[in-house]
């Protein structure tokens, strides 16, 4: 298949992002933002800047880790489903429709202003007209003129700084800093004004994600391609802070009031159009025209995107086919464009401007929300295919901030957008289960989710009956030559520091002589398995790694290579059809769990048919002294047992340690009792009890005097573990030796 040619360098990138953010962000919207916050408009879109680049760092994130894989609407439903993937789809295309209209509005707006004319009807059928033109050159599948719109962005910038420069010199020093306008008097404004108008001002940022839609044609797009979204956001931020800042400062907040053309008024105020032909203002009209360009491009962008999403969708299986079907002549997808443009138009028709603008940030802060906490889900879920070239920095921090942020403000916009928001869900939820509920795909979080997140997205909780099922038809599918009567099972996931220390500590532990390696390639489930049907170099390799040490520890290890769309669900069909009594896995010490997302451990913990170890190889290739950290219970023999096979197998020795409380008065009882365990498991041992207030630095430093540390039960999970995971193990995290952690089923 052919690939786009990599040519986009990072300059083009910048200009890019900010001609998709240029339009109605600087145009339009602030003679309705200040209507709202007045003289300090400026400080809105410094708030809302700060709190959208969260989601230009995670957008980056996930451009970098699916480069072709088509934009925000596949990325939601990579990590979510379906489901959700057909919710955020209707969100983007309305949120398209929303902009549109009133990108059109401000044309109408501009148009008029030259010719002297004001009236609400006509500035929406010129409006009107423009969308026609659209239409039909999104029909007919002409190209935009790239290099032309280029060049309107250009002179846009270059209009504006001369703008600034000539406002700053005329600035009116007497406008109150929190001044706006209420009744016809000037007044204070009041925090909750500021914070509907960072809100509102939301939309003004929403071209600054756009640059992933075209990850597969920029060059080294893992530099340029995080580099140019930020770098486009922090210049459109300036360009909008500045301009706001000198449009309050010399347009009196009488004339903003609900001025669609605030740039124009700002040329008139500063006498800068006074040349004139015909009783036009030369200047004046050039800017319209200006303006008029940049937010036609905008227009034509829009539905170009917009229209795209239904089809995509259609193609999925999430609509009709009717969406999906393509001009026999001019091979564009007509229908979607048609019905795109019906909806921009109906919308400039019936919609109150300001309501347009509130509606479309509203819901592009929805998506904000969503990309932020897709990164999350892919993250903490550690899909296996998720390998991100660029990671989000003060993860997940950022991440938490840009979602908390979201949804406060999305609070402050009112309830008209919270409804038309839950209107979304019921009806993207309705087309799901209309069309899409038979779609053959599904989200990380269905794999991986808890109770609270899968009655959400989409998969119910199931009894030990139903999952039992579930494994014996899928099992069924497997190879029943693979891990038959295996001892313990290894799958290999490609980030084992050793796997020929991985299988030496599974052999160890098992009572068996066989091991089962599996080479595990999990891929999105929006991939063919059948394209990876041919054995990689990599797997090639591990095959005769394991085949020589199966000859020189007189092991039976068996090695197979294994593609999946479901990591954890094979894993646990595999060691469900055989005798398995362990699975032994490599692990970077995460924690197991979270309230609505889990990593694959923590979902192989609560399904898992078998014991399961975990093995933090810290780089120690010859296990000499073995150090058992043990708290007191029922399963102490257990692990005295695990620990003694391990000894033998590696001809160490084996040292039972407790950490007990400083002022414990037990420490002989201690001794004793595990003395007579040790005698009960015929284990030569050694009893080590310290008294220590910090158990964490107390098995940390003794662990430097030992080559392998056992666990057993892990450490509780403060709140933000419990709400997301993340985080390390502690006692994993801090030990200097290698660590098997061991978890044994009931």
């Amino acid at each position: 298949m052919k690939k786009l040619e990599r040519s986009l360098t990072l300059p083009a990138v910048i200009a890019i992002g900010i001609g998709g953010m240029l339009g109605t962000g600087i145009f339009v919207l602030p003679g309705l933002a200040a209507t709202k916050i007045g003289a300090s408009l400026w400080l809105a879109y410094l708030i809302a800047a700060i709190c959208i680049l969260p989601a230009a760092y995670s957008k980056s994130e996930l451009a970098t880790a699916m480069p072709s894989s088509g934009g925000t609407y596949v990325y939601i439903e990579r990590a979510f489903g379906p489901l959700f993937g057909t919710i955020s789809g209707l969100g983007l295309w309305i949120a398209l429709v929303l902009k549109c209209a009133f990108a059109l509005v401000g044309i109408g707006a501009y148009v008029l202003v030259v010719l002297d004319m004001d009236s609400a009807a006509v500035t929406k059928s010129v409006g009107l007209g423009f969308l026609f033109a659209v239409f039909i050159l999104n029909i007919v599948g002409a190209k935009k003129a790239g290099s032309f719109q280029s060049y309107a962005v250009l002179i846009a910038v270059l209009v504006l700084i001369a703008l600034f420069v000539l406002g700053i010199q005329n600035m009116d020093q007497t406008t109150p800093f929190f001044a706006k306008l209420q009744d016809d008097t000037v007044k204070l404004a009041g925090y909750k004004e500021l914070v509907f108008a960072v809100a509102f001002v939301y939309l003004s940022y929403s071209g600054v994600t756009k640059i992933a839609a075209i990850a597969e044609e920029i060059k080294n797009p893992n530099k340029n391609l995080p580099l140019g979204m930020i770098l486009s956001l922090f210049i459109i931020t300036a360009i909008y802070i500045l301009i706001s800042f000198v449009l309050t400062a010399n347009v009196s907040l009488e004339e903003l009031a609900n001025n669609y053309n605030p740039i124009h008024t700002l040329a008139l105020d500063l006498n800068i159009s006074s040349f004139e032909i015909n009783e036009i203002h030369v200047v004046g009209a050039s800017i319209a025209l200006i303006a008029v360009l940049t937010l036609l491009s905008t227009v034509n962008a829009g539905v170009l995107a917009s229209s795209r999403f239904p089809f995509a969708m259609s193609r999925d299986g999430l609509l009709p086919e009717f969406w999906s079907q393509v001009h026999k002549k001019f091979l564009t997808p007509a229908n979607t464009i048609a019905i795109t443009c019906i909806a921009i138009a109906l919308v400039v028709l019936f919609l109150d401007v300001f309501e347009i603008a509130k509606l479309a940030s509203a819901f592009k802060v929805m998506m904000f929300v969503s990309v932020n906490l897709a990164v999350i889900v892919l993250r903490e879920t550690a899909a296996q295919w998720y390998q991100p070239k660029y990671k989000s920095p003060l993860y997940p921090w950022i991440q938490i901030f840009g979602i908390v942020s979201g949804i406060f403000f999305l609070v402050f916009l009112g309830m008209t957008p919270m409804l038309a928001i839950f209107g979304i869900f019921i009806i993207g939820g309705a087309i799901y289960y209309s069309y899409g509920k038979n779609v053959m795909r599904s989200g990380v979080l269905k794999n991986y989710g808890h109770r609270p997140a899968l009655s959400i997205f989409g998969k119910k909780d199931q009894t030990k009956t139903e999952i039992a099922q579930d494994i014996k038809t899928a099992s069924s599918k497997l190879d029943p030559k693979i891990a038959s009567d295996a001892g313990a099972i290894v799958p290999l996931l490609g980030n084992e520091t050793s796997p020929e220390m991985l299988v030496e500590m599974a052999a160890a532990i098992q009572s068996k002589n066989k091991i089962q390696a599996l080479n595990i390639t999990e891929i999105p489930n929006q991939t063919d398995l059948d394209a990876f049907l041919e054995e990689s170099p990599i797997s090639n390799s591990l095959k005769r790694r394991l085949t020589r040490l199966s000859g020189s520890q007189k092991l039976t290890v068996d090695f197979e290579a294994v593609v999946t769309h479901e990591l954890s669900d094979t894993i646990n069909q595999l060691s469900s059809q055989s005798s398995c009594e362990w699975l032994v896995m490599g692990w970077d010490g995460r924690p197991t769990t979270g309230i609505f997302i889990a990593n694959p451990i923590g979902w192989l913990l609560a399904n898992i048919n078998s014991n399961l170890a975990l093995y933090r190889d810290n780089g120690v290739r010859y296990v000499g002294k073995v150090l058992l950290a043990l708290r007191p219970g029922r399963k102490d023999k257990n692990f005295i047992g695990i620990a003694k096979n391990v000894c033998e197998y590696f001809g160490a020795s084996l040292t039972l340690l407790h950490v007990v409380p400083e002022t414990s008065t037990t420490i002989e009882t201690i001794k004793h009792r595990s003395e007579e365990k040790l005698k009960q498991s015929k284990a030569d041992a050694n009893v080590l009890v310290i008294k220590s207030s910090d158990p964490v630095e107390t098995i940390a430093e003794t662990s430097a005097s030992y080559d392998l540390l056992i666990l057993g039960t892990p450490e509780k999970d403060n709140w933000i573990k419990v709400l997301f995971g993340g985080g390390q193990d502690r006692f994993t995290e801090r030990a200097a030796c290698s660590v098997l952690r061991i978890t044994l089923k009931d």
